[in-house]
């Protein structure tokens, strides 16, 4: 018997999440570095792990200063600049291959940054929720926390896991800074909701501790017949509130986000081989097929029957590249 899950196991675990750390840099003033929009499925991250520098994403919101103990990541994948500040010419940055790792380093004299670079990629059509439930991008700042058993020690904990990992070329190096990497993205996401100023999106409604029933349900009984009313009661409060609530922080009702909840699951589910349309269907808590292929079709923008097909074709093709 599978043990109850809290909402963001839920979420973590419908999707197929896979990180790679790429890049450190290790920068004397002064420096910068230009990220532009990334692929879909891929949400670059930055840790700086000594010395400071400045966050611009344009288009979205005011630069930010950075310092050591910050993490960023960008969920929509978005262009940004980091950079030290001073506004003269970044010296040139050379790189050189080390051991599962990329080194990224300049000749300035000035103040020093030593940051770690990666990414961490979904598949689809996990990544377009991301995309609609998490905010542009995301500062974590460990630093300013004391915690010393909570979230903000375990990150702290991972990011020297990385870091050390980093220094030295040790057997297995890169697959277990890929996964540190994938474990970073959960982590993160634990700290923002857990923020007294959690982002927009779904980090925000779970920081609101009368909401979180409301997602402790549509997460862990996607398949159940959940209406507004039966919502708004495990939350003691009215629909109209719940619904102001849900619009302010993440511009979605209730029902758009159990549907997408559905429907990322049932991507899933149709992967599998000899699992009918019809037990999807069921398991995703649609009583009528027609009713679930409709709203399948129109989320993911092919047929349910075309979806299963296109994930055969690339598990195919994935296994003859490999043979």
């Amino acid at each position: 018997m599978s043990p109850p899950l809290d909402w963001l196991s839920r979420l973590l675990g419908m999707m197929t999440v896979r990180g790679q750390l790429e890049l450190r840099c290790l920068y004397g003033a002064p420096w910068q570095v230009i990220y532009g929009d990334s692929d879909a499925g891929e949400m670059p991250y930055h840790i700086v792990l000594s010395g400071s520098g400045i966050l611009e994403t344009p288009g979205i919101g005011k630069p930010q200063d950075l310092r050591a103990g910050d993490i960023v990541m960008f969920p929509h994948g978005s262009a940004h600049i980091l950079h030290d500040g001073s506004g003269a010419r970044p010296k040139r940055a050379r790189q050189h291959e080390g051991l599962n790792l990329t080194i990224s380093e300049n000749t300035g004299t000035g103040e020093r940054l030593d940051m770690l670079c990666g990414r961490i990629v979904l598949a689809p059509p996990h990544d377009r929720f991301i995309r609609a439930y998490l905010p542009t991008r995301l500062v974590i700042r460990t630093s300013s926390v004391e915690d010393a058993d909570g979230t903000s020690a375990q990150l702290n904990g991972l990011v020297a896991l990385m870091r050390g990992e980093s220094n030295v070329g040790n057997l297995g190096g890169y697959a277990m800074m890929n996964a540190l990497s994938a474990a970073l993205f959960a982590l993160a996401l634990r700290m923002a909701s857990e923020s007294d100023e959690a982002p927009t999106g779904l980090l925000a409604l779970a920081g609101h501790p009368r909401l979180v029933p409301a997602l402790a349900a549509l997460f862990g009984d996607p398949a159940g017949a959940w209406t507004l009313s039966t919502l708004a009661d495990l939350c003691s409060m009215s629909r109209a509130t719940l619904i102001r609530h849900f619009q302010e922080k993440v511009g979605r009702s209730p029902n758009e986000l159990l549907t997408d909840v559905r429907m990322a699951l049932a991507a899933n589910e149709l992967k599998k081989t000899g699992v009918s349309t019809e037990v999807v269907a069921e398991t995703v808590g649609y009583k009528s097929v027609a009713a679930f292929r409709r709203a399948f079709t129109q989320h993911m923008g092919m047929t349910p029957a075309d979806w299963r097909r296109s994930e055969l074709q690339k598990l195919h093709a994935l296994a003859a590249s490999q043979g």
